[in-house]
C-alpha cells in the first residue's frame, strides 16, 4: 500500500516510517498540514495516517480538504487527544479509523491491515473520463485523443478530478487554489489560469475554445458539457 506519513515530530515521524516500510509498504513523509493536502490531493497514495496536531493547518483541516478531494482515499488519525468527543469529530470530519498515541506497533499494523481489505472489498472510483473526442485516464495522468496519448502532471489530473467531481457547478480559482495546490486562499490566482492554459494544450481539440474546462466568467472555471 502507498501511504503518506503526516508527523510534525521528527523521531516520530522516522520510526512510524521504518515501521511501514519494514511492514512492506512504500511509504513517503511530510511535518506539516499544508505540505499534506498539497500531497494527499494530487498524488497517488492509498493511505494518509495523519497527525492531528499540526503546524500550518490542523489535522482536522486537512482531513476535510483529502475527504473533500479524494472520497475514495484511506484516512486514519493518529494523535495525542484521546477524549470520546475528539475521536468522534476526527470520524465524523472524514477519517476512517483514529489510533491514540501511545499506540502499539501491532495494533497500527493490524488496523492499517484491515483498512485495506475494506478497501479492496469496495467499489473502484472511475478514473476515466471521455469528452468532446478526448480519453482522460485520471488515474494514469494521461490523456488520449485519436491515435496520441499526452502525460498530465499530477496537478492538471487533479485539477480535472476536481472539476469533474463538481460538474454541477463552476469552480472557483481559490476554491481549485485550495483543494488542488493544498494553498492558502491569497495566494497568486493567475497560477490557476496558467495551469489550466497549459492543461487546455494537451486535451482540447482547439485550446482557443475549449470544450472539457470551459471558463465561467466571474467564477472561474467548470466542467465542459454534461
Amino acid at each position: 500500500m502507498r501511504i503518506l506519513v503526516v508527523e510534525d515530530e521528527p523521531a516520530l515521524r522516522d520510526g512510524l516510517v521504518d515501521l511501514l516500510r519494514g511492514a512492506g509498504h512504500a511509504v513517503e513523509a511530510v511535518g506539516d498540514g499544508q505540505a499534506a493536502a498539497q500531497r494527499g490531493v494530487h498524488e497517488s497514495y492509498e493511505l494518509v495516517l495523519l497527525d492531528l496536531m499540526l503546524p500550518k493547518l490542523d489535522g482536522i483541516e486537512v482531513c476535510q480538504r483529502l475527504r473533500k478531494a479524494r472520497p475514495d482515499l484511506l484516512i486514519l488519525m493518529l494523535t495525542a487527544r484521546g477524549s470520546e468527543e475528539d475521536r468522534v469529530r476526527g470520524l465524523k470530519t472524514g477519517a476512517d479509523d483514529y489510533v491514540t498515541k501511545p499506540f502499539g506497533a501491532r495494533e497500527l499494523l493490524a488496523r492499517i491491515e484491515a483498512l485495506g481489505r475494506r478497501a479492496g472489498a469496495a467499489p473502484a472510483q472511475p478514473e476515466v473520463v471521455e469528452l468532446d473526442g478526448c480519453r482522460i485516464d485520471l488515474g494514469r495522468c494521461e490523456a488520449r485523443r485519436g491515435t496520441q496519448t499526452t502525460a498530465l502532471t499530477a496537478r492538471e489530473a487533479g485539477i480535472l478530478r476536481w472539476l469533474h467531481r463538481h460538474r454541477a457547478r463552476a469552480v472557483s480559482r481559490v476554491e481549485l487554489l485550495e483543494h488542488v495546490w493544498g494553498a492558502q486562499p491569497d495566494m497568486e490566482t493567475r497560477t490557476v489560469d496558467m495551469t489550466i492554459a497549459n492543461l487546455r494544450a494537451k486535451i482540447e481539440r482547439d485550446p482557443a475554445g475549449p470544450r472539457i474546462v470551459v471558463s465561467v466568467k466571474g467564477v472561474g472555471y467548470a466542467w465542459g458539457q454534461r
